[in-house]
């Protein structure tokens, strides 16, 4: 059998559930080793060769194994955290799951107050190209504000922008009622609480916020609380 070499990132980012730029950072960060020796960025290693395979450790324990990818489509409640460790008497989204996707990792955040699609996986390269800014994966809200939306202020944030302290914020919003209350948001972004300081700028308050789209998956028919196993979607 020959022998077969892959970059060293890329044999961390399938087996640590990680991106390779994450990868990078940790083998800059003298956190990996191959053979006992210091990785350096960059390097390849053996995976199947007739003499040798190479051992990598990360923080000191080997990586290894084969590698199955896993997606995750959850409907996630309101009143639950995006995170492995529960605040208080909020439960998490791992709650919801069986203790064999346990060790997935979300793709982004759904803050406390919101419910929708949020996305789980083990493949970090997925998760990078979903949530970094340069891939422009588009997100779609269903949002109730506690009063009408003032037509200029529809414009304002759709044509504009809003400055919201980190940078302006423009999105894209449909009206689905004569109230002018519910909206449906479309955005490309994903900064910290963003649909919520955008309107908050010009004086509303988000009472309702969720997401039925994330890229090219969409909510369809699942449940709150329900998660499905999905297949990979570039």
């Amino acid at each position: 059998m020959d022998s077969k070499t892959v970059r060293l990132n890329k044999f961390l980012a399938e087996r640590l559930g990680i991106s390779r730029r994450q990868a990078d950072d940790a083998i800059a960060a003298d956190k990996v080793t191959v053979n006992g020796e210091t990785a350096t960025l960059g390097a390849r290693i053996n995976i199947n060769s007739i003499d040798k395979i190479d051992e990598v450790c990360y923080n000191g324990d080997k990586v290894g194994g084969a590698v199955s990818y896993i997606y995750l489509a959850v409907n996630k409640p309101v009143g639950y955290l995006c995170s492995k460790r529960s605040q208080g008497d909020f439960p998490t989204i791992y709650e919801l799951l069986p203790k064999e996707y346990q060790k997935l990792k979300t793709v982004g955040r759904l803050d406390r107050d919101s419910s929708g699609l949020i996305l789980l996986t083990n493949d970090g390269d997925f998760a990078f190209q979903a949530t970094h800014p340069q891939f422009r994966k588009t997100k779609v809200y269903e949002v109730e504000l506690d009063r009408a939306l003032e037509p200029l202020h529809q414009q304002e944030i759709s044509d504009f922008g809003i400055e919201i302290g980190d940078g302006v914020s423009k999105l894209g919003l449909t009206r689905m009622d004569d109230s002018r209350k519910k909206w449906q948001v479309t955005m490309s972004e994903g900064r910290n609480r963003q649909i919520r300081r955008t309107f908050a700028a010009l004086g509303y308050e988000v009472v309702k916020l969720h997401r039925i789209q994330f890229g090219k998956y969409q909510l369809a028919g699942l449940k709150p609380g329900k998660f499905e196993v999905v297949d990979k979607i570039n």
